[in-house]
Order: structure tokens, then C-alpha cells, then sequence
């Protein structure tokens, strides 16, 4: 077995014409099974550009979605506001860029989709740990922080800012508590 006849990947052959060892597919060929057709979705881009529209239906379930897998792979680093001030840069590792500055604010959606695939700077990339789904789920929960944080009262509607008052409010003020014993 140890002589046996074979080709290494990429070696030079003198048995075809063309000297690969490789062959490429037989004209007509079809792909089966991984076929990823869908490249805004697995690429995060049109073309060479990046994609601005998110590729999945956002849904609640989406975002608490992203919200988990953010919380596992993200907020180490960038925090769980995503600011870049996540428990590893407070142990003495550099920081990320904060996503709420405005160069990241204006960032399309299929720039973070590429970062977490990619990786960017000291970041390594995560397309082995988060499958693509979650890459999106992520990349709708980063937009969902993006927009609470930089929130006015104005963006608020008028029916829902009286509850704005009861969420400030401490657990039971306005009613009287027995003490403990």
C-alpha cells in the first residue's frame, strides 16, 4: 500500500494533457447538497459591495436570537452595549471599535456580516463557531443595540411614553411595604 498509485492534490501529472492532477467537473455538472446560490445570504454582499438589507425576516425571535449567540461570542469584547468595553478589554486586550460611532452606524448590514465570517484587525474570524443563521441573528441584534442607544424620547410613541415612567420607577415606589422581620 505504501506504493500505491495515486495523484496528490494539485501535483503535476504526465497522465492528462493538460498535466493537473485535479480534474475539473465535467461540463453540465450539477451541485448537490451545499449549494449556496443565495450569496447576499452567505456572503453578506451583492456583488462586491456589501449588502444593506438584511437577507432573513426580522422577527422578535430573530433578535432574541442574536441577543444569545451576541452575549456568547461578542460581549467578551465588545461589551454587552456594544462599545468595545467587553470583560477581555478590561483584563488589558485592545479594544474594538465602539458600533456606536458613526462610521458604524452608517456600516450596511452585510459589513458585519463579513467582519463576523472574515474577522477584522485583531479580531479572528467566527465562521467556523456561528453558523450563518446566527451570523445574521447577531448582525440584527448589533442594529437593534445601535438603535437603543442612540434613542430620543422623540422616537418613542406618544401611547407607550407614560410607561417610560414606570420602567425609571424603583420596584415598589409609591406603595407602602411591611418591613421584614
Amino acid at each position: 500500500m505504501h506504493d500505491q498509485p495515486k495523484q496528490k492534490p494539485l501535483a503535476e501529472s504526465a497522465f492528462f494533457v493538460d498535466h493537473r492532477s485535479a480534474r475539473p467537473p465535467v461540463p453540465g455538472t450539477v451541485a448537490r447538497g451545499h449549494l449556496k446560490d443565495d450569496s447576499p445570504y452567505y456572503t453578506g454582499k451583492n456583488g462586491e459591495a456589501p449588502t444593506d438589507t438584511l437577507p432573513v425576516p426580522l422577527t422578535p425571535a430573530l433578535l432574541r436570537q442574536g441577543q444569545v449567540r451576541f452575549q456568547t461570542f461578542c460581549a467578551p469584547c465588545h461589551g454587552l452595549t456594544g462599545r468595545g468595553d467587553g470583560m477581555i478589554v478590561q483584563r488589558g486586550f485592545k479594544a474594538p471599535a465602539s458600533y456606536h460611532t458613526d462610521r458604524l452606524r452608517q456600516a450596511p448590514v452585510g459589513y458585519f456580516f463579513d467582519v463576523i465570517t472574515h474577522g477584522f484587525g485583531a479580531m479572528a474570524d467566527y465562521s467556523a463557531q456561528v453558523p450563518v443563521d446566527d451570523r445574521w441573528a447577531i448582525v440584527a441584534y448589533v442594529r437593534a443595540l445601535q438603535l437603543s442607544q442612540a434613542a430620543t424620547l422623540a422616537d418613542v410613541p406618544d401611547e407607550k411614553r407614560p410607561l417610560l415612567d414606570r420602567v425609571g420607577a424603583a420596584p415598589g415606589a409609591g406603595h407602602e411595604s411591611a418591613p421584614h422581620p
